[in-house]
């Protein structure tokens, strides 16, 4: 079953770094020749084609999101470690999202402080209670993401993965090998 969870996490990913797709989405600071959805993941993934290259390893984008996070309300929920074959290429954090006051403002402060600490916001999806933004830097890309509202089912999390081709690589080597 554990397999299974992060072989849909995975895939999960792909999708997100492909791109949330336009539907009630906005690409913001994309030109005409930016990747249309339905596109490769690697083709339209930030870094596509070399390795991050940036400063930035795991534990640093860890570190970053948990300092934004924290400081805008949210305590981190426990939850599944990253697969060992994925750690450097991913993190994932899952906000406590029943211990913030005001979850949305929590949300939006943490969004608000990754970009003072100089990720760029890339794309928006934004339907129907759920919100997703893709933020950049250094080649990777964290996925911020509320969906849901307070007394109802409420998920906030933010994940994070290096774009270059290793960690490409790395998840669709584990997309095949968990594949059922």
């Amino acid at each position: 079953m554990r397999k299974a969870k992060w072989a849909a996490a995975a895939a999960g990913v792909v999708l997100l770094v492909a791109g949330c797709g336009s539907e009630g989405g906005t690409d913001q600071g994309k030109g005409a020749d930016a990747p249309k959805s339905g596109s490769s993941a690697a083709a339209s993934a930030p870094g596509a084609g070399r390795d991050s290259g940036g400063s930035l390893d795991a534990a640093a984008v860890k570190k970053e999101i948990d300092t934004a996070a924290t400081g805008a309300g949210y305590a981190e929920k426990p939850g599944d470690d990253v697969p060992a074959n994925l750690k450097s290429c991913m993190v994932s954090w899952v906000a406590d999202a029943k211990k913030a006051t005001d979850s949305k403002k929590s949300y939006d402060d943490t969004v608000a402080a990754l970009a003072k600490g100089g990720w760029k916001e890339s794309r928006t999806f934004d339907q129907q209670g759920s919100v997703i933004k893709s933020l950049d830097k250094s080649g990777w890309t964290v996925k911020a993401s509320h969906a849901g509202k307070a007394g109802a089912l409420l998920v906030v999390q933010f994940v994070a993965t290096d774009n270059g081709p290793t960690c490409a690589k790395a998840f669709q080597e584990d997309l095949a090998k968990n594949k059922q």
